[in-house]
């Protein structure tokens, strides 16, 4: 690999940039693709843009027989639970098994106690705050439990001027319907809400914490990997 070349994907790991690496296989030539930041390409670069969103490297053949590695390099797989209720427990466990970094914002000591989520990140701050601490980006899956719009909605209205592919908010319709209104009232509109899975969860009759969670890590996978045309680059 030629040296500019190391340097620059070096730059972007160290940046968290989503970049793949196409090495043509006949004349060793590499070259650095950013799928995510371009709306449209060509052959190639729609190629690497589905090795991205799968996760895996690999070879793949284009026009003329041409051979070309894409090896991908995607910042890890993130996500914040906004609140340390008991769905957090089973929830947080569920996601690190599924290869997610996971944190969870509380101030509620009583709640974010390493006794209830050992070996797992807790943030203690108020949750406008802790999203800022935490940062999330566009590989990032951030979640809403505590039914409390104290707590909720200063999370959601940092969350919602950031990119990330995933937002998802705990409650009923009637309680959803109510948090819409008040982020209205802050300014967002009908695109912002279309971001927002409320209630949240795929509908699979869940009623324990533990299958609740499972609704969750299910939507969050099917965002992630099946993602609307809409959200299709956050959820590269």
């Amino acid at each position: 690999m030629k040296t500019d070349l190391l340097k620059q994907l070096l730059a972007d790991r160290e940046a968290k940039r989503q970049v793949v690496l196409a090495t043509d296989l006949a004349s060793g030539e590499g070259q650095l693709l950013y799928p995510a930041e371009a709306a449209a390409g060509d052959e190639l670069l729609a190629a690497a843009h589905r090795v991205m969103q799968a996760d895996k490297s690999g070879i793949v053949e284009l026009a003329a027989g041409r051979k070309v590695f894409l090896h991908v390099y995607n910042p890890s797989l993130r996500m914040l639970i906004v609140g340390a209720v008991h769905i957090a427990q089973p929830l947080s466990q569920m996601a690190t098994l599924a290869g997610y970094d996971v944190a969870i914002v509380d101030p509620r000591r009583e709640f974010a106690s390493p006794d209830r989520f050992p070996g797992v990140t807790l943030i203690d701050a108020w949750p406008d705050d802790g999203v800022e601490q935490f940062a999330p980006d566009r590989r990032t899956a951030v979640v809403t439990l505590t039914h409390d719009p104290k707590l909720d909605d200063p999370a959601l209205i940092k969350v919602l001027r950031s990119d990330v592919f995933y937002i998802g908010c705990l409650g009923s319709n009637r309680t959803h319907g109510k948090r819409l209104e008040r982020l209205a009232a802050e300014g967002f509109g009908e695109a912002d809400f279309a971001r927002i899975h409320g209630p949240v969860g795929l509908d699979i009759g869940a009623k324990s914490p533990a299958e609740i969670a499972v609704s969750i890590i299910g939507e969050v996978t099917e965002a992630l990997r099946r993602p609307a045309p809409a959200n299709a680059a956050a959820a590269q």
